[in-house]
């Protein structure tokens, strides 16, 4: 269920559909799918308002059945991109810049619409 190629595609939908939602919003997209041993972040950007970093988990599904999509940001997950973050503050020379994580849900429609909700602050640093 995890590899099928329908929650690939809706994931990759659902990066690019928060992606543009970001930008729309003047955020500056610095990196995504940034990858390391500890773990993976689907988004990073610079917050306009606080220049904030933002370390952003997108989560998309087509419906419901499992519940909604933030529900599977677990306390594991939001270890291995606690982990990935410190790794890419490291490696980018920022461990002294204000960031903080979000959770971007998205419920995608047949019709090619789609709800999105942005929880800001969604979990503290989590190892």
């Amino acid at each position: 269920m995890r590899n099928d190629p329908d929650n690939k595609a809706a994931g990759a939908l659902g990066e690019e559909i928060a992606s543009s939602f970001l930008a729309a919003r003047g955020f500056r997209i610095l990196e995504r799918n940034y990858r390391c041993k500890g773990g993976e972040i689907d988004i990073i950007v610079r917050d306009p308002g606080d220049k904030s970093l933002v370390f952003v988990e997108v989560k998309a599904r087509r419906d419901l059945a499992y519940g909604v999509p933030q529900l599977a940001v677990t306390p594991f997950k939001q270890r291995q991109i606690s982990k990935a973050a410190l790794t890419w503050l490291v490696q980018n020379r920022q461990q002294n810049t204000p960031a903080r994580f979000d959770v971007i849900a998205i419920l995608l429609d047949a019709d090619g619409r789609h709800e999105i909700d942005h929880i800001v602050n969604a979990f503290e640093l989590a190892y």
